[in-house]
């Protein structure tokens, strides 16, 4: 069976809040995210940065005005996702910003809800999201970690992501002045993720390396002011 190869959809930079995410993306690539808006049902809120070919960057952080919101009787609210909610990610976030994640996209006639349904040990739960006139679906553990395959993820496993609407995110963002050059990850247990890659059709988007350290993502950008790194 030919596997329908995946399309590198968003990079997700881990904030405490918007404004530092979007200083350091700022600094770092000299280009400054804007718009973006709130996720209702995970109590986080984003800004965007455009990147050429169909591809952006996401600053996202918990939404203090939507955390701040009562909860609703007998209704416990979900985790966040990209283990926002995580001791481990707090603590990584005194030392600032940081490139967290990926996501992959899945483009039609493959449906993914019911593809995970078919693969449920594989693929995490089906989540509908919206934000503004944009909905999609995306895949999140019910825990709101990073998805994992045989026990390792930490964020370079990626998300999938299918949009219902008929425009991208990137169509409606400024013109884009930045250009991704390369994804790189690093794991202790690379080819376990790798293997997953290989079966969604997603290996050939990032270049992954074993490490005896933590986990972590490596993206360079072409800028305007030259080679840009992020991580």
């Amino acid at each position: 069976m030919t596997v329908q190869k995946l399309h590198l959809d968003h990079l997700v930079v881990t904030a405490r809040t918007l404004d530092e995410g979007t200083q350091y993306v700022a600094d770092t690539l000299g280009v400054t995210p804007a718009g973006g808006g709130a996720h209702p049902l995970m109590r986080t809120h984003n800004r965007l940065l455009n990147l050429w070919g169909g591809v952006y960057l996401e600053v996202i952080a918990i939404d203090p005005q939507a955390d701040a919101l009562p909860a609703e009787p007998g209704i416990a609210p979900r985790p966040r996702l990209f283990a926002l909610d995580a001791p481990a990610t707090h603590a990584r976030l005194e030392s600032g910003p940081y490139l967290s994640h990926w996501v992959a996209r899945v483009e039609r006639p493959k449906n993914l809800p019911r593809w995970r349904e078919q693969y449920p040990e594989r693929i995490a739960p089906v989540v509908p999201m919206s934000r503004g006139d944009f909905t999609w679906g995306l895949t999140v553990p019910d825990d709101g970690a990073f998805p994992a395959w045989q026990g390792a993820g930490d964020g370079i496993a990626p998300s999938l992501i299918q949009w219902d609407t008929a425009l991208h995110p990137s169509a409606v963002l400024p013109e884009p002045e930045v250009a991704l050059k390369s994804l790189k990850g690093f794991h202790p247990q690379a080819d376990v993720i790798r293997t997953q890659l290989e079966w969604l059709g997603a290996a050939h988007l990032i270049v992954l390396d074993t490490t005896p350290g933590s986990a972590g993502l490596v993206a360079e950008f072409d800028t305007p002011a030259g080679l840009r790194t992020l991580k």
